[in-house]
């Protein structure tokens, strides 16, 4: 526990944070994590965190040395999407049991399921989660790991983040430094070129990478290693072989990007997929940096070709969206990235944003709101959901962007909503996800079905109809007094509008 202490206090003195390096030395050992509120939702724990970093790595076998419950609640909880292997699908445990705990059985079980996985699966390592009970009854599973690496001839990781020790946020950045630790230059490539490059805090949630990855490649870059999404291994192991890093996501890893600057002399950005202008200075960027690291200069005149041509056929596409979409308003809440790359994307096409959640954004990405809006009153660090729904319920927006936890708010509201977090099914990233978001939110605004739901209901509080289009059949001067029977008279009356079920 002492390890795990000190590598704590190393996630929390975060250089490349400038509001933490505001702190004094005792602030700064804090962290920046805030007290939860007793009852509420915390969004996950340390634990949460780490295998939320670590589980799209697809060839890897994920252990949990854990009673059942922390693997049921983690298990295939993001929308990562994976071109090769689906072992990392497959969810393994230790599944402790009281007995196992009380007579001190954890380590032993650990190491025979090591040994399971290894003979049976043949990965190319295994990672190896410490949980709350575990690392309180004090299971040493580095040392396990490190036994069963020699025994079984193949890496075993251990990833030190038991829930209890802090958010998934920290759970996050301390996945970044098991990799640190024990995969990043375990490996030597036999490939460089001038052309490599790391993407970091890219989940490719709904295959969304995969939209970026064509770009990339049209210019020659070759992804060494994408942090997580849709990673491998070896990947993983000579990403220090890369020549520059993109940093997605600063919030998860930003203490990955740092070091690996530090240690292997990578230079990193920070930048975002979502929305043409962001997508295309990610590539210039992108490319100024392999040129600073040796490439050839004439990569930068090929990238301004690309970008000018994929602009010119996105914006195209876009047109025919910009009269039905231009002056909505949109509610954002979301965090991260997310709060200013979507809120760039979505002004592009003339959208109004109305409000955006900064809970989980850092200080660099309310100051690139503040730019992009060119104020703060639109931006909220947490707002109660009678907060939102009072905001829908009165029309101040045409639509929330969110995640599936607040979706019920805007549907009480009788308001469009549209999933724009982890459990997403369509990809918005690069110049066609720009498209296929416009395409969503016009589908999403202008569905039908809100006129109808917001329609008054045809009977009155006491169940009498109020009014009925002729019912062949029946006699319309009967009175129709019990609810059911109104509903049913109703629900014929406008059968051949409603069509079949």
């Amino acid at each position: 526990m002492s390890a795990l202490k000190a590598k704590i206090e190393d996630v929390f003195n975060e250089p490349s944070c400038d509001k933490n390096q505001g702190k004094d030395a005792k602030a700064r050992k804090k962290g920046c994590s805030k007290p939860l509120t007793p009852g509420a939702a915390a969004g996950g724990c340390a634990f949460d965190g780490a295998k939320i970093v670590l589980q799209p790595v697809t060839d890897v076998a994920h252990l949990i040395h854990a009673p059942l419950a922390c693997e049921g609640n983690s298990w295939d909880n993001r929308g990562a999407a994976s071109s090769g292997s689906s072992l990392w699908r497959t969810s393994f445990t230790t599944d402790l049991t009281e007995l196992d705990i009380v007579m001190g059985q954890g380590e032993r079980k650990l190491f025979r399921a090591i040994r399971e996985i290894a003979e049976r699966y043949a990965p190319p390592a295994i990672f190896v989660y410490s949980t709350c009970v575990t690392a309180l009854i004090g299971d040493d599973i580095e040392a396990v790991c490190r036994r069963a690496a020699e025994k079984f001839g193949l890496p075993v990781v251990p990833v030190n983040a038991p829930g209890f020790v802090g958010s998934k946020n920290l759970g996050n950045k301390l996945a970044g430094e098991a990799l640190l630790d024990h995969v990043i230059g375990t490996e030597e490539p036999d490939d460089v070129t001038p052309y490599d490059i790391n993407i970091l805090g890219e989940f490719n949630l709904s295959g969304e990478f995969w939209m970026v990855k064509p770009l990339l490649e049209k210019l020659g870059m070759r992804v060494r290693a994408c942090i997580p999404g849709d990673a491998r291994y070896r990947d993983i192991a000579t990403a220090h072989r890369a020549k520059a890093t993109m940093m997605v996501c600063s919030t998860a890893l930003i203490n990955l990007a740092r070091k690996m600057e530090e240690r292997f002399g990578i230079p990193y950005f920070e930048g975002s997929f979502y929305g043409i202008s962001d997508t295309s200075e990610a590539l210039r960027q992108l490319a100024a940096l392999l040129v600073q690291q040796g490439a050839p200069p004439e990569l930068l005149d090929r990238t301004e070709s690309l970008i000018a041509e994929e602009e010119a056929r996105a914006w195209a596409a876009l047109e025919g969206f910009r009269p039905r979409l231009e002056g909505k308003r949109v509610l954002l809440n979301t965090g991260g990235v997310k709060s200013w790359s979507v809120v760039h994307a979505l002004q592009e096409i003339g959208v109004e944003i109305v409000g955006t959640s900064v809970k989980k954004s850092t200080p660099e990405d309310k100051e690139r709101i503040k730019q992009i809006l060119k104020d703060d009153n639109h931006m909220f660090d947490s707002m109660a959901p009678r907060d939102l729904y009072a905001m829908l319920a009165e029309h101040k927006a045409d639509i929330m962007l969110s995640g599936g936890r607040t979706q019920f708010i805007a549907l009480k509201a009788k308001m469009p909503w549209l999933d724009i977090n982890q459990e997403r099914h369509h990809p918005y990233a690069g110049y066609d996800g720009m498209v296929e978001l416009a395409r969503q939110i016009d589908i999403a605004i202008h569905n039908p079905v809100w006129e109808t739901v917001r329609e008054a209901s045809p009977w009155d509080a006491d169940g009498n109809l109020v009014s009925s289009a002729p019912n062949p059949g029946e006699n319309d001067d009967t009175p129709l007094a019990e609810p059911v029977h109104a509903f049913r008279k109703f629900a014929n009356s406008n059968a051949d509008e409603m069509g079949e079920c």
